[in-house]
């Protein structure tokens, strides 16, 4: 059987189409045709969410193999709710803008979570060790195989 519920895997790739298909109707228009003056941050932020559209799309292939891209969509959300939206929504200072970014954010920040597989996350990110930092030295029983090639 499989580590993860097929329902579970359905529900991680709506999310996925649902990240690919807004960006793809807010930030592609302006990929394809982008606006003259755009500043130099404006360019960048539009190129990041436009690689992670395309990433969303390899989500909803493979649905597990794309799980960080969830939690970077998670922890960005998260960051900007809690250190500019709420901050701003507190001072009565949100304009039009930043009250649909907050929104947008505050819809991230609650639906990834209850997509995420917790027990699959935990088992493959959490409680595995990390990978080596240096090369491996291989035994002596290694090395002579691989001399004798």
């Amino acid at each position: 059987m499989s580590e993860v519920s097929t329902f579970r895997l359905y529900l991680l790739r709506v999310m996925y189409l649902i990240i690919a298909v807004g960006l793809g109707i807010t930030i592609w228009p302006g990929i394809l045709s982008p606006p003259p003056n755009l500043s130099h941050m404006a360019t960048v932020v539009r190129s990041v969410l436009s690689a992670v559209a395309l990433l969303a799309l390899l989500g909803v292939r493979y649905p597990l193999k794309m799980l960080p891209l969830l939690f970077f969509e998670l922890l960005w959300k998260t960051i900007w709710v809690l250190v500019f939206g709420l901050p701003l929504w507190r001072g009565q200072q949100l304009d039009a803008n930043t009250r649909e970014t907050l929104k947008a954010c505050l819809m991230g920040v609650v639906l990834v979570p209850l997509v995420l597989p917790w027990g699959y996350v935990a088992r493959h990110y959490l409680r595995v060790p990390g990978d080596q930092w240096g090369a491996r030295r291989a035994s002596g029983s290694e090395a002579s195989a691989r001399l004798a090639k």
